[in-house]
């Protein structure tokens, strides 16, 4: 069994069920959640919005990764599990895998994306570039 758990948390529905399966599967495990601020969404927001948009972007990125480290904490509390939070800002699969290596991580459970029809059997880009390189397990919620 794993002594420490990184599950990427994106309060996204297979990402709760990630954490849901991380908190029941490992319940010994020291269990952190991590959220990825990905600054490429900034140029989507500029696109839409424009350039007032893009100035507090970063600011609305820290208050939506509070809000869901909020979510991920009570919902390990309901659990019994006191869940470490760590927010990171670059590419997702990058940031997932440098956190292994900052915290000492054995395991990474994740959800896959939530794609429908033929491509529901696929992974999404972040899950599996995490699979590939990551040198530890990898357990993806589909």
């Amino acid at each position: 069994m794993p002594d420490n758990v990184l599950v990427a948390f994106d309060g996204s529905p297979l990402a709760e069920r990630a954490l849901a399966y991380a908190l029941e599967t490992f319940p010994d495990a020291a269990i952190t959640a991590i959220y990825v601020i990905n600054p490429i969404d900034s140029v989507i927001d500029v696109e839409a919005g424009g350039l007032p948009v893009a100035k507090d972007w970063y600011d609305d990125a820290q208050d939506r990764a509070t809000e869901i480290h909020t979510n991920a904490t009570d919902r390990a509390a309901d659990h019994g599990v006191t869940l470490n939070t760590v927010t990171e800002v670059g590419k997702p699969a990058r940031a997932i895998l440098e956190c292994v290596d900052d915290y000492g991580i054995d395991q990474i459970v994740m959800g896959s994306h939530g794609r429908s029809g033929i491509d529901r059997t696929l992974l999404g880009s972040v899950a599996e570039t995490v699979t590939r390189r990551a040198r530890i397990p990898v357990t993806v919620v589909g």
